[in-house]
Formats: C-alpha cells, structure tokens, sequence
C-alpha cells in the first residue's frame, strides 16, 4: 500500500527544479521540471497512487489533464480528499496543504507536508521546488489522499499565530496600512488601481505581479514578507 512517506520522499527528491507554469505530464516517471504547485502535488500523487488528484478532469488522461490549486480546492470540499487537522498536517508526511486561489483565473496554493512541521512545494518563479513551513501561513485546507497509509512522526510542532495578512475579503479589508501598500506598489511600477485604502481585486493582482517578479510565493496576500519586499512597516 502506497504511505504518506513516499509522497514525502518523492517530493524531496524534486527539490532544486524549476517552476513554471506548465503543464505536466503525471504518467511521465521521468519529468524533472519545470512545476508549479498544483502539477508538482499532483505528478507525486500520481506517480505513488496511479490516480489523479487536484486536476481539471480526474478521470481525464494524464498525460494531459490540467492540475490547478482550484481542482485540488473542489476536492477537498466534494469530499475527495480526506480532511485533517493542522496538528495531524504537521506532524505527518504527505500530507497535501491546500489556499484557495485568491480570485477567478488565479492560482492558489498547493504543498506537501514533511511531517515536521515543514513542507516541500513548488513555491513560485525564481524559488523553483524547495522546503517552506506549516505554520505562519494561510492555508485553507489539510488533507489525506484516500487508499494511502498515513504514519504520524514522534515531533511537537509548536503552533504559531498567524501574522497580520492583508487578503482578499467580502468586504475588502481597508485602512491606512492598505494605502501604504498601495503607495508601495505603485512606486515599484505595479498598478493597484485607485489609492483608495480598499484591499480589493486590482490591488490583489498589482500584489500578485509583484510577489511573482520579486522570489516570493504569489498568493495576493500582503504579509511580513512581502511587505518587507515593498518596503511597508508592518505589525507586530
């Protein structure tokens, strides 16, 4: 039986490829890249289990179905996937993390629990496939692939507050520290449309464009990080 492990270990030895939006093949045993997230979580998937996950058509052909963080999103909402919490996320490998895209035609995010309390992902341009974190991190969803055996390891991963995080709201979240942000962009020669302090749709992509052209992972989301990128004080 397929173990969570071994998404785990093929997912490690991905590390250090490259990331593009691309299509990938997930029958194809030797694709060594470029990834992005959700093709990266669903070619390991595939590869351990013979059955697509997270793509626009899981019953499609896998050479050419699309994997999109969207895909993987439905799934973990129709019941596909197997729900779990952060606490069993972070202390088990293989584990799949899933953040909603952002908006309509956006990408999301998709990573793959090391099972200590770290992941490995296809994380954006000029990051390529790499380790990051559980914690300190929006992530809508944590779940098991169904028919795998999951193995938690003997780690106590503490949990850790989120930071501050500017993101897409109903309403849009607003206030001084958005008109900063805004200012921000706008000086680095992203357009977030009017200086209007409103956290809403153009200032989203403006801070998606960004994050892509400068090594971060480009979910929209304004926190320390990209922040610090765009020279904006940020809360403790």
């Amino acid at each position: 039986m397929a173990a969570g492990k071994d998404l785990l270990k093929l997912a490690e030895k991905r590390i250090g490829d490259k990331y593009e939006n691309v299509l990938v093949p997930k029958d194809n045993a030797k694709w060594t890249g470029p990834w992005d997230c959700a093709e990266f979580a669903s070619w390991v998937v595939f590869q351990i289990t013979g059955e697509l996950y997270g793509c626009t058509d899981n019953r499609g052909n896998p050479a050419t179905t699309e994997a999109y963080s969207g895909s993987w999103v439905r799934d973990a909402e129709n019941g596909t996937l197997t729900p779990v919490t952060k606490a069993v996320a972070n202390n088990t490998p293989g584990v799949i993390l899933v953040r909603r895209p952002p908006m309509l035609k956006q990408m999301g995010h998709v990573a793959i629990s090391d099972g200590n309390g770290g992941t490995v992902e296809a994380a954006g341009k000029g990051l390529g496939v790499k380790r990051g974190k559980v914690e300190g991190r929006i992530w809508h969803f944590y779940a098991q692939i169904p028919g795998v055996q999951y193995s938690a390891n003997n780690v106590n991963v503490t949990p850790k507050p989120l930071p501050f995080i500017l993101t897409l709201q109903s309403p849009n979240m607003s206030g001084p520290l958005v008109k900063a942000v805004q200012r921000a962009l706008k000086q680095a020669g992203f357009d977030p449309g009017a200086i209007d302090g409103e956290y809403g749709p153009h200032t989203v992509a403006a801070v998606h464009a960004f994050q892509k052209q400068n090594r971060l992972v480009a979910d929209g989301d304004t926190g320390p990080l990209t922040a610090r990128k765009l020279g904006v004080a940020w809360p403790a």
